[in-house]
């Protein structure tokens, strides 16, 4: 079973770019690759995920301003979510899932502020 970090800055201004990572190990496999987000007092909401052919799939509601991608070589995928304002502060987790709709296996999560 795999097991999932996620990196990046407890902190951005509004109007930046959140940048995280998620470190799969031992490898990342045939698995699809999720970002999930849970903002205080809201439920789980689905952010997007890429397969391991590279194809991404986004939450309507924030396709505009998310990108997934895969960093195969440090067995790492990224989420970059640009625009961000407070409405965007929340825990960030990356979660493995066997297919769609699936979420199998989760990161510990990562709090994101949204603040100047």
């Amino acid at each position: 079973q795999v097991q999932l970090q996620e990196s990046g800055p407890g902190l951005v201004k509004p109007s930046q770019t959140l940048s995280l990572a998620c470190t799969v190990s031992p490898a990342m496999g045939n698995y699809y690759w999720n970002w999930i987000r849970q903002s205080p007092g809201k439920e789980l909401e689905w952010v997007g995920l890429t397969l391991s052919s590279g194809h991404t799939y986004y939450n309507p509601s924030l396709k505009s301003r998310t990108s997934i991608s895969t960093v195969g070589s440090k067995n790492q995928f990224t989420l970059q979510l640009t625009s961000m304002t407070p409405e965007d502060a929340a825990v960030y987790y990356c979660v493995a899932g066997s297919g769609w709709g699936r979420f199998d296996v989760w990161g510990q999560g990562t709090p994101v502020a949204v603040s100047a």
